[in-house]
């Protein structure tokens, strides 16, 4: 049922998934794509500065504000867009899924990479990524297959990172990003590459939503605590107030939480009257008011969310919004901490 509803709610985000796969198909069924990806071929970044995409976009109501130059790289992580029940590239996705790689740039690439696109020049990787019932197994055989899956995924995440450092990055400031199975392999890429490493000193922050974090997974990264705090995590689960899964009740540790209105660990709760704004369905839209943010016990409640046609909003678990919710409050955040990272270290952008 969990997996159902998520699937239902990421069409109800993106809510023209059909509209987009009938519209770019013919362009992209035109793009010769890896079986494994090399990253040297710009079609394998589902967002990278040296083209065109959808990272690029900014909500109409705010493209006419003053926005700051890109200091700062962005790697971002999507979430899990392989969603086709039948799984017909059997537990890992194919690059050559014109549907998933639609969907990827047209949901998450979209409505979260954009997020940072005023202070960073944006890399995400496509990568082959573990289909969604990996979260879910069933069989003991399943469960080995996910297990291939998710190495398998990491293993492109991987590359692609060091690819980014060897051939893009020259020595910028990285705040890494991600969602849900982005966030499964972002944990671990922190752990590999930051934790007591010394790229530890070229994080400006890493926004890793959508996944349970336990506060002792690093040695030496931890939550951040305040609004232009540098080099720590951000993470957040978002549910309608009240509601626990069980899965979470079943976890052992209460995970790191965020509150992504006010960034500070002193003020846990923020009404929905203090969010800037939410995009939702349509991405040149933005909405006042839509979730607040009350921090509780390693998750993220909500009243249930303000806007029209949120009588047919009947779940419960408001994970595919995690960015969406809050898409205004962490563009800000985002510069606030690029900011406060450059100041603090003494860098100057002549």
């Amino acid at each position: 049922m969990r997996l159902v509803l998520f699937i239902v709610f990421a069409f109800f985000i993106t809510s023209c998934g059909q509209d987009n796969y009938a519209k770019y198909a013919p362009i992209y069924n035109k793009i010769t794509m890896d079986e494994v990806p090399d990253y040297n071929n710009l079609h394998n970044w589902a967002a990278h500065p040296a083209k065109k995409d959808p990272s690029d976009s900014i909500p109409k109501p705010i493209s006419n504000t003053p926005h700051s130059e890109q200091l700062v790289d962005v790697f971002f992580m999507h979430p899990t867009s392989y969603l086709d029940p039948s799984r017909p590239y059997g537990w890992s996705a194919s690059l050559k899924d014109t549907k998933t790689n639609i969907y990827t740039d047209y949901s998450s690439i979209l409505n979260q990479a954009s997020v940072f696109n005023e202070v960073g020049k944006i890399y995400a990787p496509r990568y082959r990524q573990a289909h969604i019932q990996a979260y879910y197994p069933i069989t003991a055989a399943d469960s080995t297959n996910a297990i291939a899956a998710f190495e398998l995924a990491y293993a492109d995440i991987k590359n692609a990172f060091e690819f980014y450092l060897k051939n893009f990055n020259n020595g910028r400031p990285i705040i890494i990003a991600s969602h849900s199975q982005g966030s499964t392999h972002a944990i671990r890429l922190l752990k590999e590459y930051f934790d007591e490493k010394p790229l530890a000193k070229k994080l400006v922050a890493a926004y890793i939503v959508g996944m349970a974090i336990n506060p002792i997974e690093y040695k030496k990264l931890s939550a951040c605590t305040q609004p232009e705090e540098t080099g720590c995590i951000l993470a957040w689960r978002t549910y309608l107030e009240g509601y626990i899964p069980p899965f979470v009740q079943k976890e052992s540790f209460k995970s790191i939480v965020t509150n992504p209105i006010s960034w500070d660990v002193n003020k846990g709760e923020m009404d929905r009257f203090s969010n800037d704004g939410s995009v939702l369905y349509k991405f040149n839209k933005v909405i006042t008011h839509v979730a607040g943010a009350i921090n509780h016990e390693g998750v993220l409640w909500t009243k249930k969310p303000q806007f029209l046609g949120n009588f047919l909003f009947k779940t419960k678990n408001y994970h595919v919004a995690d960015y969406n919710f809050y898409y205004l409050s962490i563009r800000k955040n985002a510069a606030v901490r690029t900011n406060a990272y450059f100041s603090n270290n003494k860098i100057t952008t002549d």
